[in-house]
């Protein structure tokens, strides 16, 4: 096991849809290292430039775990958070559109930090972000790293992993879970989870998939 932790970050794009809150996930490909063909949010490691890009967005380059969730979101779904609300990023030039109208990170409320426990190969201390993404832009998932990408309720996600048709790992059921549990957008915007690691019930009554990437 690694005692390495990198930074990471996800970002939970959320609108209000007809009977509630969507939200954006995407299906990672089953080439991928880590979790492959699960469902997640849009996200990953914190690289060395983004805290460049944090302070040409956000004035600071201590906003990286922010500057990651919005760089991840458009290669992974082709997506542009912006002060102007989120649109279509161009393929040719993607972070142009942020560029031209960063939002602002008070609009990036963190809602959840999970830190994987020593028992997890890769570990990664991860901090959950969330924007509100109304708006007719729909993504546009990349084939690298997201095999798909959509907007659906926390509620219908959870009874598509009861029925096992969805793979969801411990942090991302136990977020989406709380999600559910969120009347509409704003809701979403002012959770604020105390996550924790699984306990002895939670392992009995789970499938192995939720714990372990076998």
């Amino acid at each position: 096991m690694s005692e390495e932790i990198r930074l990471a970050a996800s970002l939970i794009g959320v609108r209000d849809g007809p009977d509630g809150p969507q939200v954006l996930v995407i299906e990672r490909t089953r080439g991928h290292r880590f979790l492959p063909g699960y469902v997640a949010f849009p996200g990953g490691a914190v690289d060395d430039a983004d805290g460049s890009l944090a302070a040409r967005w956000f004035g600071a380059p201590d906003e990286a775990g922010r500057a990651a969730a919005i760089r991840e979101l458009e290669e992974e779904a082709r997506l542009a958070v912006t002060a102007r609300g989120i649109v279509t990023a161009d393929p040719d030039h993607p972070l142009e559109a942020i560029d031209r109208s960063p939002p602002s990170a008070r609009t990036l409320p963190q809602i959840a930090r999970w830190v994987a426990p020593e028992r997890v190969p890769v570990r990664f201390d991860a901090r959950y972000y969330a924007a509100r993404m109304d708006g007719p832009a729909e993504p546009f998932p990349d084939g690298s790293e997201a095999a798909a990408a959509w907007w659906e309720s926390p509620s219908s996600l959870l009874s598509a992993w009861e029925a096992g048709e969805r793979l969801l790992y411990w942090p991302t059921h136990f977020t989406i879970t709380a999600l559910a549990a969120c009347r509409d957008a704003e809701e979403v915007m002012n959770l604020r989870l105390e996550t924790r690691e699984p306990v002895e019930d939670d392992l009995q009554r789970m499938p192995r998939s939720v714990f372990y990437q076998d």
